[in-house]
């Protein structure tokens, strides 16, 4: 699969994670795939666990994405995940094979008030 491709499934995956199309937004992954938060400290291996831990998620989600950028068998998604109207800014790390997530770490980020020591150089 080359980059293209990769891309256009990428932009399937985050549009159908934003419209809760759980069906569809798992399409991206390998069977045996790996999903890792690091500040909570879970792992969740298998598409099939993956999609079931998302569907359990109590809370209205919405995903907007600010960027993607990556090659070959590696992609970063910059996203705000907004859970219950509360955004969380993200990072979505994937590792591909065959044109398929094997790997997926991500990291979360809660907004923060403007620190009034950068206040002369912030536009």
């Amino acid at each position: 699969m080359d980059d293209n491709e990769i891309r256009k499934a990428l932009d399937r995956h985050w549009t159908a994670s934003d419209a809760n199309d759980f069906d569809v937004e798992h399409d991206i992954y390998e069977e045996d795939a790996v999903l890792e938060y690091p500040q909570s400290g879970e792992r969740i291996r298998g598409r099939n666990n993956i999609q079931a831990s998302r569907v359990a998620q109590p809370n209205s989600k919405r995903f907007t994405v600010r960027r993607i950028v990556g090659a070959g068998d590696l992609w970063i998604t910059e996203f705000i995940l907004t859970y219950d109207d509360r955004p969380s800014y993200s990072v979505s790390i994937m590792e591909f094979r065959d044109g398929k997530v094997v790997r997926e770490t991500q990291y979360f980020g809660d907004p923060f008030a403007p620190g009034p020591s950068r206040a002369q150089w912030v536009e």
